[in-house]
């Protein structure tokens, strides 16, 4: 058995180096975003409680985030978090926000962060999480707001639709204290006021959904409006360098043409 599985491993090498050598030299995604999506399953098909698979897709997020920073990726956005996902059971919610608090611990002293000058920005309606977990994204997000070389977007407690709704109420406000002219408001200025705001490519380039659903869940409604798709048959947990390199792949067959 050992040596089938040294023999697989192999050929899984071999396949990824493939697949590597077939994208190095194309156009590379700016900003690729991702659904995490099946940790629930995996964990339900392992016969564990739900926060296993959390805490494992955790763990697949810190080889993500290598293989994106050693691809050249500049943009990355992640939604661990729904506004819907309150919702769910109150343990599983609890025992989500602990492995949160756990992890933006680990990224405020992480070195790659700091090397390669990552900043760290929570997107959504963060006044709705715990106080606690509030806290510690300010000290993340204060931690990492000089960089600039690369951007990572942890969508938490987010929605489209939610964004949106907000972006309209800040924007009614300033045209209600006279600070912006309902003549003035174009696709630029509502931009202005999304989550997204502060990077230097909000719009994705590429989106990603694991666990084989074919859905964007109110996910970067406005952003994502020339993205390309792409949904694999895997869960998040089982997320493979050859799964990303894959999509990249997808994405770099696909013609761009932007309604052209």
């Amino acid at each position: 058995m050992l040596r089938t599985l040294l023999r697989l491993l192999g050929v899984y090498k071999v396949y990824e180096y493939w697949l590597w050598r077939q994208v190095k030299d194309g156009k590379m995604p700016s900003h690729v975003a991702l659904i995490l999506d099946g940790n629930r399953r995996w964990a339900r098909r392992h016969g564990l409680p739900p926060w296993y698979g959390h805490e494992r897709g955790a763990q697949k997020l810190e080889e993500l985030l290598q293989w994106c920073l050693e691809l050249g990726i500049k943009t990355v956005t992640i939604f661990v978090f729904s506004t819907e996902n309150f919702r769910r059971d109150p343990k599983e919610v609890e025992e989500l926000f602990k492995i949160f608090e756990r992890y933006l611990l680990k990224y405020l002293n992480d070195k790659r962060i700091h090397e390669h000058q990552v900043r760290v920005k929570a997107i959504g309606r963060i006044h709705l999480l715990p106080e606690r977990l509030q806290k510690l994204i300010k000290q993340v997000e204060e931690a990492t707001k000089s960089y600039s070389k690369h951007y990572l977007n942890v969508a938490i407690a987010y929605g489209g639709r939610a964004e949106i709704t907000d972006a309209v109420r800040k924007i009614a406000k300033d045209v209600k204290e006279g600070k912006l002219s309902p003549d003035e408001i174009d696709e630029r200025v509502i931009e202005c006021y999304l989550y997204t705001a502060h990077l230097p490519n909000p719009e994705p380039d590429l989106i990603i959904r694991t666990s084989g659903e074919e859905r964007v869940s109110n996910f970067l409604l406005w952003q994502m409006a020339y993205s390309e798709l792409c949904f694999l048959d895997v869960y998040w947990p089982e997320f493979r360098r050859i799964d990303l390199l894959r999509a990249i792949r997808v994405y770099q067959r696909r013609h761009r043409r932007f309604g052209k």
